[in-house]
């Protein structure tokens, strides 16, 4: 896919600021230029003149002097720019990262974990280089030059003319090699983000290749998806090496044109040694901006796609951030209502004409697997948004539940809950720091865990997670559950939170949830068919679409799909 530049300055906030400033000091910096030329001529014209020393120390203190400003104001300007880079990619960085750390998931979704982390650390980075040097390049290829085909104007317009006319010759062979620099570093970006999402992937997917034994045919995988990066760099180093080449010969031959001129001018006594010696030291400072930018357009080729892309990525996310939801007023137990809502994630429908209300209570999602259950509760915790219909918060419509206040209320276990590398009791504290150890440890027995930590040497306060002590699938789950059960939300968002536990720790579970129920909004995705007796509302959802909606009695009385739904997981469960 081809990938879209912005031309021009990049508008980041401070961008005015900075490139006014840099435009003063180039300004400052031609002159210095054009001092330093033509004092360094007048001196070496005067020296060949037999003039004393002493009489041109003058000139030479001044050349050096002009020298010393020229290069002092290059240190300034590179600090300048650096820092305009840093602060715009700073910006930038967190940008991004809000969009990964947000709750909506669509964003994720549609982007990919990996790209989003390759645009979040290699991308930025890349933009950061481009921004320290596009501003200088730029606005130093538009003074510098005009400033000294300007000052050699007053001296030979000849030679001014020659320094125009050969202009186009380099810029023309830039456009033709950038345009094929261009094409290759969009194939080397495209293999660049391939090869990181299909590395993260990978990562995160490796316990589950090596249980399957697939870990080495995965290897020669991720070998070929290198060799792909490896050959899409060198293809584009080579057109990079060439364009170099071919830049450096026509700036050359360019200078060469002029110093042609000024010489055979010179032995016909039509221009003195002078400005004949002034323009000759002047030619290659006339074609060094111009040189250098097209060398830099090739170091930066990835920064401008990098860039492209992240500002394509934080312009799409605010444009959706406008359509957020604006739930107001929520006070004590939230009711929540959906009218034909509809999601849609490229082009595939993962729910359809989704319609119910719900209070406190125990609401059950059940149907079988890929009908629809995570995705209602992703739609529930803020994490999608609907592609169509109604929401109502409290009575009150909006367009999404990715609100602050409404997120606030609500404690979502997810089917794979993340434990943190924290201790054992604060990762239960997760929505409420502030609980004692005495509600930790009640609530540990509640649950099941009461033996496990027991047996940890620090109890409560032992470190679980990444670096600590390692918890099987039922006791992270258990946890996790546990964060629910210890918050203050009055509405709880359950996917499968029984899933991989015993069936005795499992009704000591259920007792637990259906005794919040009685104060609380819970929703409740599971495949266990004894949750449904207790169930104060239950959906059905077939293909992302609402079949069943009451209680277990009336919808065993009279709708022939939750019936058929029962005998289906029942003979499941038999066998």
């Amino acid at each position: 896919m081809k990938k879209q530049r912005k031309r021009g300055l990049p508008a980041y906030p401070g961008s005015r600021r900075a490139h006014l400033l840099l435009a003063l000091l180039i300004i400052l910096e031609a002159g210095s230029i054009l001092a330093q030329a033509y004092f360094l001529a007048k001196s070496v014209t005067a020296l060949f003149s037999r003039t004393p020393l002493p009489d041109v120390l003058s000139g030479i203190g001044i050349f050096f002097a002009a020298f010393m400003i020229r290069h002092t104001i290059g240190h300034i300007e590179t600090a300048l720019a650096e820092r305009f880079a840093r602060q715009a990619a700073g910006s930038l960085r967190e940008k991004i990262l809000k969009v990964y750390f947000q709750p909506n998931i669509s964003s994720i979704r549609r982007h990919g974990t990996g790209h989003l982390v390759t645009l979040a650390m290699e991308g930025i980075d890349k933009v950061k280089d481009y921004l320290g040097i596009i501003g200088i390049r730029t606005i130093k290829t538009m003074i510098v030059p005009a400033t000294v085909v300007v000052f050699v104007f007053f001296f030979d317009p000849i030679s001014s003319m020659i320094l125009v006319v050969t202009v186009p010759i380099v810029v023309i062979f830039m456009i033709l090699l950038g345009l094929a620099a261009q094409k290759m570093a969009d194939r080397q970006y495209a293999t660049y983000t391939r090869l990181a999402n299909y590395f993260l992937d990978s990562l995160k997917g490796l316990e589950t290749l090596s249980y399957l034994g697939r870990s080495k045919q995965h290897a020669s995988n991720i070998e070929r998806v290198s060799d792909d990066y490896r050959n899409a760099t060198m293809r584009t180093l080579k057109v990079a090496f060439l364009s170099s080449f071919a830049l450096d010969f026509f700036t050359s031959l360019s200078i060469a044109f002029v110093a042609v001129g000024l010489g055979l001018r010179l032995i016909d006594g039509a221009i003195g040694l002078l400005p004949a010696l002034t323009i000759l030291i002047l030619a290659p400072e006339y074609f060094s901006p111009i040189k250098q930018v097209g060398k830099d357009y090739h170091a930066t080729l990835d920064g401008q796609i990098a860039m492209a892309e992240v500002d394509k990525l934080i312009e799409d996310e605010e444009t959706r951030g406008q359509k957020a939801g604006n739930i107001e007023g929520f006070r004590g137990i939230p009711a929540v209502a959906l009218k034909h809502i509809d999601i849609e994630v490229d082009g595939a429908k993962l729910l359809d004409d989704i319609s119910f209300k719900a209070t406190t209570g125990l609401n059950a999602i059940v149907g079988p697997s890929g009908a629809g259950k995570s995705t209602l509760l992703q739609l529930l915790a803020g994490r999608l948004s609907p592609s169509s219909g109604e929401i109502y918060g409290n009575g009150k419509l909006t367009n999404t539940l990715n609100d602050p206040e409404w997120i606030s209320k609500i404690a979502y276990i997810p089917q794979h809950p993340y434990v943190f590398p924290l201790s054992l009791a604060d990762n239960i504290r997760f929505y409420e720091p502030e609980a004692t150890d005495e509600q930790v440890e009640k609530l540990i027995s509640n649950i099941g865990l009461g033996k496990f930590v027991a047996s940890l040497p620090n109890g409560i306060h032992e470190r679980i997670g990444e670096g600590g002590r390692t918890l099987s699938g039922g006791q992270a789950q258990r946890v996790a559950l546990a964060r629910a059960l210890l918050s203050e939300k009055p509405v709880i968002l359950l996917d499968e939170p029984t899933a991989h536990l015993d069936i005795e720790t499992e009704y000591e579970i259920k007792q637990l949830v259906l005794s919040l129920a009685k104060n609380k909004v819970i929703f409740l995705a599971t495949h266990r068919l004894h949750w449904l007796n207790s169930a104060d509302q239950i959906l059905l959802l077939e293909k992302g679409h609402v079949t069943a909606n009451g209680t277990h009695m009336n919808l065993m009385q009279d709708n022939k799909a939750y019936q058929d739904f029962i005998e289906w997981g029942r003979g499941a469960h038999n066998a």
